[in-house]
């Protein structure tokens, strides 16, 4: 029986590609075919390394990435300078300024490895009227351009609100668009007054499934400036970034405690925390470039831009939502010796943070004079605590104390306990300190003697001990 034999497998080259890009009604010169090969190779050779595409088949990216870059020219007018809004690896940037040499092109750009791969591509392809925007746009961008064209998924009327303050009055913004994005247009249309549809182009990549729609607006008129801050902007890319290091620790108690900060999660927190303690506020973290700060923002705070694969590892409870970075407050020491403030000194030794935060948010509830966190505690600012106090972490009345085994043996101590006298009975003193167990082991014997209890049915253990104390400190108030 004879094999077959079958001529080895031929590497693609600028050939197939020209073939393909004419297939699509796109015709380069030579020179623009090699400036266009030398592009693909670049992006071929340092994918691996920094995650440009995940289109990797030869003819889906001439088709999909570099033809898809180019069909706009060929169904519109292109203003120029034109920005490419998120232009990532350089898409449509890149291939647009191939096929009209002519237009000027801003590739705006916020993550540090994707600015450094476009950088290399400009100089080895010999472009000229193009340069790297190094930065997130956002409304304080006010380098003035005739036109922004993006290939971003963000919902129309947020880029229209973001590129308010560079696209001049008559420019053009270009959105190439799936075909479904109507209720976007829908939204638009009724929030964006300062801009009008001029086009909206359904076409069909040729030869090919793949719909598109070309989605223009005009600006009609300019609104007037609005001061506001600029915000520095940090992009942040790699898990070695010190800044990226530093936050990942802050998800532990003893990070926040060596570093002083904390993270707030959470859109409610966060819009609270920004508006009660704004010079507390250091940076705003964001999942890339797509939700810049506030207008209302304070002056110092940074913009720290987190790669789409870091941001999760510090989204400690996956809100997806900004958060803010949180100059912590000192914790002053505990004055153990002056119990005689009328009122009530809540010791806390409890090891969960969730509880510690929870806590804390009932003590503030009843008016409590002092909250004590025992050696024991878990740091109230992090950022479980944080979250399950509602943010009273960082107005409650707070202090430093010893540890359960170092509390002085003089101090007028009500303990809860599982047995003592019920709750209801108990006459609290105008001065004292309400102790807890720790959860699991519970009270250390020597103050069991003076406790009180929370009768509870047959069969029932015990209460969680946040639960208990939100009892026993309603009792009190009460």
């Amino acid at each position: 029986m004879k094999t077959k034999f079958r001529e080895p497998k031929q590497a693609p080259g600028p050939g197939q590609m020209d073939a393909l890009l004419k297939r699509c009604g796109i015709h380069l010169s030579t020179r623009q075919l090699d400036q266009l090969w030398a592009y693909h190779q670049l992006l071929r050779q340092h994918d691996a390394e920094l995650n440009l595409t995940r289109i990797h088949n030869f003819e889906n990216m001439v088709v999909k990435l570099y033809a898809d870059s180019i069909l706009p020219a060929l169904k519109t007018a292109l203003p120029s300078p034109l920005m490419d809004l998120g232009s990532g690896p350089g898409m449509p940037g890149i291939p647009l300024k191939i096929f009209r040499p002519e237009l000027d092109i801003l590739l705006a750009e916020s993550r540090r490895s994707r600015i450094d791969f476009l950088k290399m591509v400009v100089k080895e392809l010999a472009l000229s009227g193009i340069e790297v925007t190094e930065r997130g746009i956002a409304p304080d961008f006010d380098r003035p351009v005739a036109g922004v064209i993006t290939r971003a998924v963000e919902p129309i009327a947020e880029t229209l609100k973001r590129v308010a303050g560079c696209l001049i009055q008559d420019g053009t913004v270009l959105f190439m668009k799936g075909p479904r994005c109507d209720a976007e247009m829908e939204t638009a249309a009724q929030i964006c007054p300062d801009y009008q549809q001029t086009a909206d182009i359904p076409y069909q990549i040729p030869h090919t499934p793949h719909q598109r729609r070309l989605v223009c607006y005009r600006r009609v008129s300019v609104a007037a400036a609005k001061p506001g801050p600029s915000h520095r902007v940090r992009s942040i890319e790699s898990e070695a970034n010190p800044i990226f290091k530093d936050l990942k620790k802050l998800l532990g108690g003893r990070g926040i405690k060596k570093l002083g900060r904390t993270l707030v999660c959470g859109s409610r927190l966060v819009a609270e925390s920004m508006a009660r303690q704004p010079e507390r506020c250091l940076a705003w973290i964001t999942s890339g470039d797509r939700q810049p700060p506030p207008d209302d923002a304070p002056r110092h705070l940074e913009w720290f831009q987190l790669a789409p694969n870091l941001f999760p590892v510090i989204d400690a409870f996956g809100t997806r939502s900004p958060m803010v970075l949180f100059d912590t407050p000192p914790l002053p020491a505990w004055p153990a010796t002056d119990t005689a403030t009328p009122g009530c000194n809540l010791l806390i030794p409890f090891q969960d943070p969730e509880n510690v935060g929870a806590v804390i948010r009932c003590a503030a509830a009843f008016d409590v004079e002092r909250v004590v966190l025992l050696a024991e505690s878990a740091n109230p600012f992090h950022p479980k605590a944080v979250r399950a106090s509602a943010g009273t972490v960082f107005s409650a009345r707070l202090f430093q104390g010893p540890s359960l085994a170092a509390l002085p043996e003089d101090l007028p101590v009500v303990a809860l306990a599982a047995s003592g006298t019920p709750l209801a009975e108990f006459a609290f003193p105008e001065s004292f300190c309400l102790l807890v167990g720790m959860e699991g082991p519970g009270l250390p014997p020597r103050w069991k003697k003076n406790s009180v209890a929370i009768p509870m049915a047959a069969g029932v253990e015990s209460l969680n001990a946040t639960v208990a104390t939100a009892i026993a400190l309603y009792e009190w108030h009460r």
